[in-house]
């Protein structure tokens, strides 16, 4: 396999063990909070010491177009466009199959479905508006929090070699505040995969159709928060010339 398509192998499998795993404890668990903000921050950690090292471990668009924001803002060429739209094309397709296994095997089991996924709009106040501007706001705030631990602890010398650790405990955290006020995505492509397959294999309940029409929050939030964490980046951590 040539270097980027080791990398987009590697950025596929994370984010699929990402949905699997992370998603997956949402449902067994009746959407728990510790319990399902535990299971994203662990797998970050797991996945940053496995496929770290082949592609950064990034398994998030979000945190892709942070970097790539970063490194055009820096002036560095080490991740440039093509790399970018390689790792969003896998971390989606890893998604997209992280969840469609995890719906087949719950559909064989008696677990709740209603928690595949765990976002919406309205969680804040109501549907509508106000629940959608409210969304925006703190998906944007949390993806920028996130993105901006990667970029800061991943380039600085004395915190690479503990990073997996310190950006697992980074999502941990913005899972716990983020999960009873929209389900907590800071990711598109982990929202993506149940979204579609919530639209696809369960279209008779009406929450499904709404998890996909309300997709455009949780897509345009977090790469927004990426952009901002990138500029923060600049601005606070890199010197002048």
């Amino acid at each position: 396999m040539t270097g980027l398509s080791k990398k987009a192998a590697a950025e596929c499998f994370g984010t699929f063990v990402l949905v699997f795993v992370a998603v997956g404890t949402a449902v067994v668990t009746g959407g728990n909070v510790v319990a399902t903000a535990a299971a994203f921050g662990l797998v970050i950690v797991a996945m940053a010491y496995t496929i770290g090292s082949i592609s950064g471990c990034h398994i998030n668009p979000a945190v892709s177009l942070g970097v790539w924001s970063s490194q055009i803002l820096t002036g560095k060429k080490e991740f440039g466009a093509k790399d970018f739209f390689v790792f969003v094309l896998a971390q989606t397709i890893g998604a997209v199959i992280g969840a469609a296994l995890l719906y087949w095997i719950l559909t064989l089991t008696s677990f709740d479905f209603s928690k595949f996924g765990v976002w919406g709009t309205n969680a804040i106040a109501g549907e509508g508006t106000n629940g959608i501007i409210g969304s925006l706001l703190i998906e944007t705030i949390l993806t920028m929090i996130f993105v901006y631990v990667i970029l800061v602890v991943c380039n600085t010398q004395n915190t690479q070699a503990k990073a997996g650790i310190l950006i697992g405990a980074a999502l941990t955290l913005v899972h716990l505040i983020g999960i009873n006020i929209t389900g907590t995505s800071v990711n598109p492509a982990r929202t993506l995969g149940p979204a579609l397959m919530r639209m696809v294999f369960d279209c008779g309940n009406p929450s499904a159709s709404q998890a996909m029409a309300q997709y455009w929050v949780f897509l345009a939030a977090p790469l927004a928060g990426g952009v901002i964490a990138a500029i923060m980046y600049k601005v606070l951590h890199v010197k002048k010339a």
